[in-house]
Protein backbone atom coordinates (compact mmCIF):
# COMPACT_ATOMS: atom_id res chain seq x y z
CA UNK A 1 0.00 0.00 0.00
CA UNK A 2 1.53 3.59 -1.19
CA UNK A 3 0.09 6.60 0.58
CA UNK A 4 3.29 8.87 -1.10
CA UNK A 5 3.42 12.54 0.81
CA UNK A 6 1.14 14.05 3.36
CA UNK A 7 0.66 15.85 6.09
CA UNK A 8 -1.31 15.96 9.69
CA UNK A 9 -4.91 17.74 9.09
CA UNK A 10 -5.83 19.87 11.37
CA UNK A 11 -9.04 22.21 11.59
CA UNK A 12 -6.87 25.30 12.44
CA UNK A 13 -4.95 24.60 8.73
CA UNK A 14 -7.63 23.01 7.14
CA UNK A 15 -8.19 25.62 3.94
CA UNK A 16 -3.99 25.21 3.64
CA UNK A 17 -3.67 21.58 3.38
CA UNK A 18 -6.32 22.06 0.69
CA UNK A 19 -4.21 24.25 -1.06
CA UNK A 20 -0.62 22.58 -0.37
CA UNK A 21 0.20 21.25 -3.66
CA UNK A 22 1.27 17.27 -4.18
CA UNK A 23 -0.38 16.51 -1.18
CA UNK A 24 -1.28 12.29 -1.42
CA UNK A 25 -2.85 11.63 1.70
CA UNK A 26 -3.82 13.32 5.11
CA UNK A 27 -4.16 12.24 8.81
CA UNK A 28 -6.10 13.35 11.26
CA UNK A 29 -6.57 12.63 15.02
CA UNK A 30 -9.41 10.36 15.29
CA UNK A 31 -11.01 11.21 18.64
CA UNK A 32 -11.10 15.01 16.73
CA UNK A 33 -13.03 13.66 14.56
CA UNK A 34 -17.51 12.49 15.14
CA UNK A 35 -18.17 9.07 14.30
CA UNK A 36 -20.90 9.71 11.92
CA UNK A 37 -19.67 12.85 10.17
CA UNK A 38 -16.91 14.34 8.31
CA UNK A 39 -15.72 18.38 8.38
CA UNK A 40 -16.40 19.63 5.09
CA UNK A 41 -12.77 19.92 4.14
CA UNK A 42 -12.05 16.26 4.83
CA UNK A 43 -15.12 15.63 2.44
CA UNK A 44 -13.89 17.70 0.12
CA UNK A 45 -10.20 16.36 0.36
CA UNK A 46 -11.87 13.05 -0.24
CA UNK A 47 -13.72 13.66 -2.87
CA UNK A 48 -10.49 14.54 -4.54
CA UNK A 49 -8.91 10.93 -3.99
CA UNK A 50 -6.99 11.84 -0.99
CA UNK A 51 -6.68 9.27 1.68
CA UNK A 52 -7.24 10.43 5.28
CA UNK A 53 -6.15 8.04 7.79
CA UNK A 54 -7.56 8.26 11.33
CA UNK A 55 -4.72 8.43 14.34
CA UNK A 56 -5.70 7.41 17.32
CA UNK A 57 -4.38 9.08 20.17
CA UNK A 58 -6.69 7.73 23.63
CA UNK A 59 -6.40 3.98 23.25
CA UNK A 60 -3.56 3.29 25.69
CA UNK A 61 -3.05 -0.21 24.03
CA UNK A 62 0.24 -0.45 26.39
CA UNK A 63 -1.48 0.18 29.89
CA UNK A 64 -2.25 -2.95 32.30
CA UNK A 65 -5.74 -2.75 31.00
CA UNK A 66 -7.60 -4.64 28.01
CA UNK A 67 -8.29 -1.94 25.46
CA UNK A 68 -11.89 -0.33 26.29
CA UNK A 69 -14.30 -1.58 23.58
CA UNK A 70 -16.29 1.45 23.76
CA UNK A 71 -12.94 3.41 22.30
CA UNK A 72 -12.23 0.82 19.97
CA UNK A 73 -15.84 0.62 18.88
CA UNK A 74 -15.48 4.44 18.25
CA UNK A 75 -11.96 4.28 16.27
CA UNK A 76 -13.68 1.26 13.97
CA UNK A 77 -16.68 3.73 13.28
CA UNK A 78 -14.37 6.53 12.00
CA UNK A 79 -12.29 3.76 9.98
CA UNK A 80 -15.33 2.83 8.06
CA UNK A 81 -16.50 6.68 7.65
CA UNK A 82 -13.29 7.47 5.93
CA UNK A 83 -12.78 4.55 3.81
CA UNK A 84 -9.25 4.72 5.10
CA UNK A 85 -6.69 1.26 4.42
CA UNK A 86 -5.54 1.34 7.89
CA UNK A 87 -5.78 3.20 11.01
CA UNK A 88 -2.85 4.28 13.30
CA UNK A 89 -2.33 4.34 17.39
CA UNK A 90 0.54 4.65 19.90
CA UNK A 91 2.74 2.24 22.24
CA UNK A 92 2.16 4.03 24.95
CA UNK A 93 -0.15 4.30 28.05
CA UNK A 94 -2.18 6.59 28.98
CA UNK A 95 -4.40 5.91 31.78
CA UNK A 96 -3.27 4.11 35.01
CA UNK A 97 -4.80 3.05 38.64
CA UNK A 98 -8.60 2.17 39.59
CA UNK A 99 -9.77 -1.09 39.98
CA UNK A 100 -6.82 -3.32 39.26
CA UNK A 101 -4.53 -1.28 41.85
CA UNK A 102 -7.16 0.11 44.48
CA UNK A 103 -5.88 3.77 43.70
CA UNK A 104 -7.63 6.52 42.26
CA UNK A 105 -7.90 6.27 38.33
CA UNK A 106 -5.27 9.47 36.77
CA UNK A 107 -5.16 10.47 33.20
CA UNK A 108 -2.17 11.57 31.60
CA UNK A 109 -3.44 13.45 29.04
CA UNK A 110 -0.06 12.52 27.50
CA UNK A 111 1.20 9.48 25.61
CA UNK A 112 4.07 8.17 28.10
CA UNK A 113 6.74 5.25 27.57
CA UNK A 114 5.86 1.51 28.56
CA UNK A 115 8.76 -0.10 30.25
CA UNK A 116 10.53 -2.13 27.78
CA UNK A 117 10.60 -6.05 29.98
CA UNK A 118 8.83 -8.98 28.91
CA UNK A 119 5.79 -8.52 31.26
CA UNK A 120 4.79 -5.16 29.51
CA UNK A 121 5.66 -6.60 25.92
CA UNK A 122 3.10 -9.43 26.99
CA UNK A 123 0.61 -7.14 28.16
CA UNK A 124 1.08 -5.09 24.91
CA UNK A 125 0.97 -7.79 22.43
CA UNK A 126 -2.22 -8.99 24.12
CA UNK A 127 -4.01 -5.87 23.49
CA UNK A 128 -2.87 -5.59 20.43
CA UNK A 129 -4.98 -8.49 19.73
CA UNK A 130 -7.83 -7.48 21.14
CA UNK A 131 -7.20 -3.82 19.21
CA UNK A 132 -6.60 -6.08 16.09
CA UNK A 133 -10.11 -8.06 16.35
CA UNK A 134 -12.32 -5.16 16.79
CA UNK A 135 -10.58 -2.82 14.25
CA UNK A 136 -11.99 -3.32 10.21
CA UNK A 137 -8.76 -2.79 8.70
CA UNK A 138 -5.23 -3.43 9.09
CA UNK A 139 -3.18 -1.93 12.72
CA UNK A 140 -0.05 0.17 12.48
CA UNK A 141 1.69 1.55 15.65
CA UNK A 142 4.02 4.73 16.46
CA UNK A 143 7.15 4.16 18.61
CA UNK A 144 6.53 7.52 20.77
CA UNK A 145 9.20 9.89 22.46
CA UNK A 146 10.39 10.14 26.05
CA UNK A 147 11.57 12.35 28.40
CA UNK A 148 12.23 9.72 30.68
CA UNK A 149 13.71 6.06 30.79
CA UNK A 150 12.28 3.06 32.83
CA UNK A 151 15.03 1.30 35.23
CA UNK A 152 15.79 -2.58 34.86
CA UNK A 153 14.57 -2.34 30.86
CA UNK A 154 15.25 -5.71 29.23
CA UNK A 155 14.75 -5.22 25.54
CA UNK A 156 16.11 -2.13 23.13
CA UNK A 157 13.58 -0.11 21.44
CA UNK A 158 14.14 -2.15 17.94
CA UNK A 159 14.24 -5.28 20.15
CA UNK A 160 10.83 -4.53 21.57
CA UNK A 161 9.44 -3.21 18.36
CA UNK A 162 10.49 -6.05 16.34
CA UNK A 163 9.06 -8.97 19.18
CA UNK A 164 5.80 -6.57 18.57
CA UNK A 165 5.82 -7.24 15.31
CA UNK A 166 6.77 -10.70 15.88
CA UNK A 167 3.79 -11.75 17.56
CA UNK A 168 1.11 -9.81 16.66
CA UNK A 169 1.51 -9.35 12.68
CA UNK A 170 1.02 -5.59 13.06
CA UNK A 171 2.33 -2.81 11.06
CA UNK A 172 4.69 -0.06 12.45
CA UNK A 173 4.69 3.74 12.57
CA UNK A 174 7.87 4.92 12.69
CA UNK A 175 8.24 8.59 13.97
CA UNK A 176 11.76 9.74 13.32
CA UNK A 177 11.21 12.83 15.24
CA UNK A 178 10.65 10.50 18.54
CA UNK A 179 14.23 7.98 17.65
CA UNK A 180 15.48 11.83 17.63
CA UNK A 181 13.93 12.70 20.97
CA UNK A 182 15.11 9.22 22.07
CA UNK A 183 18.87 9.72 21.22
CA UNK A 184 19.17 13.06 22.96
CA UNK A 185 17.09 12.39 26.29
CA UNK A 186 18.11 8.49 26.60
CA UNK A 187 21.30 8.26 24.76
CA UNK A 188 19.67 6.12 22.43
CA UNK A 189 21.50 5.18 18.65
CA UNK A 190 18.79 5.76 16.28
CA UNK A 191 20.59 4.06 13.50
CA UNK A 192 20.89 0.95 15.81
CA UNK A 193 16.92 0.75 16.43
CA UNK A 194 16.63 1.25 12.70
CA UNK A 195 19.08 -1.68 12.08
CA UNK A 196 17.40 -3.63 14.75
CA UNK A 197 13.68 -3.33 13.73
CA UNK A 198 11.96 -4.94 10.82
CA UNK A 199 11.76 -1.69 8.10
CA UNK A 200 9.49 -4.44 6.16
CA UNK A 201 7.14 -3.65 8.56
CA UNK A 202 6.54 0.16 8.17
CA UNK A 203 3.69 1.56 6.77
CA UNK A 204 4.57 4.77 7.09
CA UNK A 205 7.02 7.41 8.46
CA UNK A 206 6.28 10.56 10.78
CA UNK A 207 8.30 13.97 10.51
CA UNK A 208 8.08 16.53 12.88
CA UNK A 209 9.71 19.65 14.87
CA UNK A 210 10.90 19.82 18.28
CA UNK A 211 12.99 21.95 20.15
CA UNK A 212 15.93 21.30 22.45
CA UNK A 213 15.99 22.92 25.80
CA UNK A 214 18.69 22.44 28.74
CA UNK A 215 20.00 19.34 27.11
CA UNK A 216 16.28 17.82 26.56
CA UNK A 217 15.03 17.57 23.40
CA UNK A 218 10.95 18.25 24.00
CA UNK A 219 8.79 16.75 21.08
CA UNK A 220 6.97 19.73 20.19
CA UNK A 221 5.08 19.68 16.94
CA UNK A 222 5.23 23.75 16.98
CA UNK A 223 8.20 24.18 15.72
CA UNK A 224 10.39 23.52 12.14
CA UNK A 225 11.40 19.93 11.59
CA UNK A 226 15.23 20.23 12.31
CA UNK A 227 18.23 18.95 10.25
CA UNK A 228 19.34 16.08 13.11
CA UNK A 229 15.32 14.31 12.28
CA UNK A 230 15.74 15.24 9.07
CA UNK A 231 19.24 12.72 8.88
CA UNK A 232 17.32 9.76 10.80
CA UNK A 233 14.88 10.18 8.00
CA UNK A 234 17.56 9.85 5.19
CA UNK A 235 18.98 7.36 7.40
CA UNK A 236 16.06 5.37 7.15
CA UNK A 237 15.18 5.94 3.30
CA UNK A 238 18.74 4.45 2.79
CA UNK A 239 17.50 1.50 4.24
CA UNK A 240 13.48 1.25 2.54
CA UNK A 241 11.59 3.59 0.02
CA UNK A 242 8.76 4.31 3.07
CA UNK A 243 5.03 3.60 1.26
CA UNK A 244 4.56 7.00 3.29
CA UNK A 245 6.26 10.19 4.52
CA UNK A 246 3.81 12.75 6.93
CA UNK A 247 4.47 16.11 7.76
CA UNK A 248 3.50 16.54 11.60
CA UNK A 249 2.47 19.87 12.90
CA UNK A 250 -0.53 20.91 15.75
CA UNK A 251 0.59 23.95 16.98
CA UNK A 252 2.03 27.71 16.04
CA UNK A 253 1.35 26.91 12.60
CA UNK A 254 2.94 28.87 10.08
CA UNK A 255 1.98 30.36 6.72
CA UNK A 256 1.31 28.12 3.86
CA UNK A 257 4.64 28.78 2.26
CA UNK A 258 6.30 27.55 4.95
CA UNK A 259 4.36 24.25 5.38
CA UNK A 260 5.06 23.74 1.75
CA UNK A 261 8.70 24.40 1.96
CA UNK A 262 8.82 21.78 5.05
CA UNK A 263 7.71 19.38 3.05
CA UNK A 264 9.73 20.04 -0.42
CA UNK A 265 12.57 19.87 2.10
CA UNK A 266 11.23 15.87 3.28
CA UNK A 267 11.12 15.24 -0.74
CA UNK A 268 14.51 16.71 -1.32
CA UNK A 269 16.09 14.21 1.68
CA UNK A 270 13.91 11.14 0.62
CA UNK A 271 15.73 11.84 -2.40
CA UNK A 272 19.07 12.03 -1.16
CA UNK A 273 18.11 9.11 0.91
CA UNK A 274 17.64 6.97 -2.40
CA UNK A 275 20.42 7.71 -3.97
CA UNK A 276 22.78 6.43 -0.59
CA UNK A 277 20.24 3.20 -0.13
CA UNK A 278 22.13 0.18 1.40
CA UNK A 279 20.56 -2.90 1.77
CA UNK A 280 19.48 -3.73 5.36
CA UNK A 281 21.80 -4.92 8.03
CA UNK A 282 20.62 -8.53 9.21
CA UNK A 283 18.25 -8.00 12.30
CA UNK A 284 20.02 -8.78 15.56
CA UNK A 285 19.17 -12.67 17.10
CA UNK A 286 15.76 -12.17 18.76
CA UNK A 287 16.22 -11.57 22.85
CA UNK A 288 15.71 -14.51 24.67
CA UNK A 289 13.07 -13.65 27.23
CA UNK A 290 14.54 -14.00 30.80
CA UNK A 291 13.10 -16.57 33.48
CA UNK A 292 11.46 -14.01 35.88
CA UNK A 293 7.76 -13.91 35.41
CA UNK A 294 7.84 -17.16 33.23
CA UNK A 295 4.37 -19.05 33.78
CA UNK A 296 2.78 -15.91 35.26
CA UNK A 297 -0.81 -15.70 35.36
CA UNK A 298 -1.40 -13.29 32.69
CA UNK A 299 -4.24 -10.87 35.22
CA UNK A 300 -0.78 -11.29 37.55
CA UNK A 301 1.42 -9.85 34.89
CA UNK A 302 -1.52 -6.80 34.07
CA UNK A 303 -1.36 -6.29 38.45
CA UNK A 304 2.45 -6.07 38.30
CA UNK A 305 2.36 -3.89 34.71
CA UNK A 306 -0.87 -1.61 36.55
CA UNK A 307 1.42 -0.93 39.48
CA UNK A 308 4.52 0.27 38.06
CA UNK A 309 2.61 2.31 35.78
CA UNK A 310 0.11 3.81 38.47
CA UNK A 311 3.43 4.86 40.37
CA UNK A 312 4.91 6.47 37.64
CA UNK A 313 1.97 8.71 36.82
CA UNK A 314 0.97 9.58 40.11
CA UNK A 315 4.42 11.06 40.60
CA UNK A 316 3.84 12.72 37.60
CA UNK A 317 0.76 14.49 37.97
CA UNK A 318 0.24 13.88 41.64
CA UNK A 319 3.16 14.82 43.60
CA UNK A 320 4.18 11.40 45.12
CA UNK A 321 7.11 10.08 45.47
CA UNK A 322 8.82 9.37 42.30
CA UNK A 323 9.00 5.50 42.19
CA UNK A 324 12.81 3.68 42.73
CA UNK A 325 14.98 3.95 40.15
CA UNK A 326 13.76 7.05 37.82
CA UNK A 327 15.82 10.40 37.41
CA UNK A 328 14.28 12.66 39.78
CA UNK A 329 15.10 15.17 38.01
CA UNK A 330 13.73 14.17 34.50
CA UNK A 331 10.19 13.16 36.59
CA UNK A 332 10.31 16.70 37.65
CA UNK A 333 10.75 18.05 33.71
CA UNK A 334 8.01 15.49 32.64
CA UNK A 335 5.59 16.46 35.46
CA UNK A 336 6.05 20.26 34.43
CA UNK A 337 5.75 19.58 30.71
CA UNK A 338 2.28 17.59 31.59
CA UNK A 339 1.08 20.60 33.41
CA UNK A 340 2.00 22.98 30.94
CA UNK A 341 0.36 20.59 28.43
CA UNK A 342 -3.29 20.51 30.48
CA UNK A 343 -3.06 24.30 30.90
CA UNK A 344 -2.97 24.49 26.85
CA UNK A 345 -5.50 21.72 26.40
CA UNK A 346 -7.30 23.51 28.27
CA UNK A 347 -7.34 26.78 27.12
CA UNK A 348 -8.37 25.02 23.40
CA UNK A 349 -11.15 22.75 24.42
CA UNK A 350 -12.27 25.44 27.08
CA UNK A 351 -11.39 29.17 25.35
CA UNK A 352 -13.55 31.24 27.38
CA UNK A 353 -11.92 30.47 30.56
CA UNK A 354 -8.64 32.40 29.96
CA UNK A 355 -10.49 35.07 28.54
CA UNK A 356 -12.59 35.07 31.50
CA UNK A 357 -9.61 35.13 33.68
CA UNK A 358 -7.21 36.94 32.06
CA UNK A 359 -3.39 37.25 32.46
CA UNK A 360 -3.84 35.27 35.41
CA UNK A 361 -5.26 31.97 34.13
CA UNK A 362 -2.07 29.89 33.23
CA UNK A 363 -0.83 30.27 37.10
CA UNK A 364 -4.34 29.94 38.72
CA UNK A 365 -4.31 26.40 36.46
CA UNK A 366 -0.71 25.39 37.38
CA UNK A 367 -1.24 25.41 40.83
CA UNK A 368 -4.43 23.82 40.31
CA UNK A 369 -2.83 21.24 38.69
CA UNK A 370 -0.55 20.60 41.48
CA UNK A 371 -3.44 19.39 44.04
CA UNK A 372 -6.08 17.78 40.71
CA UNK A 373 -5.04 15.25 39.03
CA UNK A 374 -6.74 14.83 35.48
CA UNK A 375 -9.08 11.92 35.82
CA UNK A 376 -11.81 12.24 33.06
CA UNK A 377 -10.47 14.08 30.06
CA UNK A 378 -9.43 17.73 29.15
CA UNK A 379 -13.14 19.17 29.15
CA UNK A 380 -14.08 17.18 32.55
CA UNK A 381 -10.78 19.07 33.62
CA UNK A 382 -12.05 22.53 32.34
CA UNK A 383 -15.64 22.38 34.37
CA UNK A 384 -13.45 21.22 37.35
CA UNK A 385 -11.01 23.97 37.03
CA UNK A 386 -14.10 26.43 36.49
CA UNK A 387 -15.37 24.51 39.75
CA UNK A 388 -12.28 24.79 41.70
CA UNK A 389 -12.17 28.48 41.32
CA UNK A 390 -15.70 29.33 42.00
CA UNK A 391 -15.89 26.99 45.53
CA UNK A 392 -12.74 29.27 46.36
CA UNK A 393 -14.92 32.49 45.34
CA UNK A 394 -12.74 33.32 42.71
CA UNK A 395 -12.23 35.37 40.49
CA UNK A 396 -11.70 38.18 43.04
CA UNK A 397 -13.46 40.85 40.63
CA UNK A 398 -17.36 40.16 41.03
CA UNK A 399 -18.28 40.54 36.89
CA UNK A 400 -15.56 38.02 35.98
CA UNK A 401 -16.73 35.57 38.72
CA UNK A 402 -20.38 35.82 37.31
CA UNK A 403 -19.08 35.45 34.02
CA UNK A 404 -17.54 32.27 35.06
CA UNK A 405 -20.31 31.25 37.14
CA UNK A 406 -23.08 31.25 33.84
CA UNK A 407 -19.73 29.49 32.22
CA UNK A 408 -20.10 26.59 34.47
CA UNK A 409 -24.09 26.69 34.75
CA UNK A 410 -24.40 26.42 31.04
CA UNK A 411 -22.04 23.17 30.97
CA UNK A 412 -22.50 21.09 34.61
CA UNK A 413 -25.14 22.17 36.48
CA UNK A 414 -27.76 24.61 37.58
CA UNK A 415 -25.59 25.84 41.00
CA UNK A 416 -21.99 25.15 41.65
CA UNK A 417 -21.73 23.05 44.67
CA UNK A 418 -21.67 24.26 48.28
CA UNK A 419 -18.76 23.75 50.41
CA UNK A 420 -20.04 20.38 52.31
CA UNK A 421 -20.57 19.05 49.12
CA UNK A 422 -17.08 19.56 48.51
CA UNK A 423 -15.68 18.47 51.63
CA UNK A 424 -18.00 15.22 50.82
CA UNK A 425 -16.67 14.75 47.68
CA UNK A 426 -12.75 14.98 49.08
CA UNK A 427 -13.79 12.50 51.69
CA UNK A 428 -14.53 9.60 49.37
CA UNK A 429 -11.42 10.75 47.21
CA UNK A 430 -9.38 9.80 50.14
CA UNK A 431 -11.56 6.29 51.26
CA UNK A 432 -11.19 5.30 47.42
CA UNK A 433 -7.58 5.96 47.65
CA UNK A 434 -6.70 3.90 50.94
Amino acid sequence: MKLGIGIGWRPEIADAVEALPGIDWVEAVAENLCADHLPASLVRLRERGVTVVPHGVSLGLGGADRPDPGRLAGLAARATLLGTPLVTEHIAFVRAGGARTGSPALEAGHLLPVPRTWAALDVLCENVRVAQDSLPVPLALENIAALISWPDEELTEGQFLAELVERTGVRLLVDVANLHTNHVNRGEDPATALDELPVEAIAYVHVAGGVEKDGVWHDTHAHPVTAPVLDVLAELRSRIAPPGVLLERDDDFPPVAELAGELDTIRATLDAGRSNSRRPLAHAPRAEPVARGAGEPEEARRDRVAVAQASLLSALVAGTPAPEGFDHRRIGIQSRALAAKRADVVAKVAPELPEILGIGYRDAFLAYARSRPMSAGYRRDALDFAEHLLIAGRPADASSRRRLTHWWQDRAAPLPPRRTTRLARAARSVLVGR
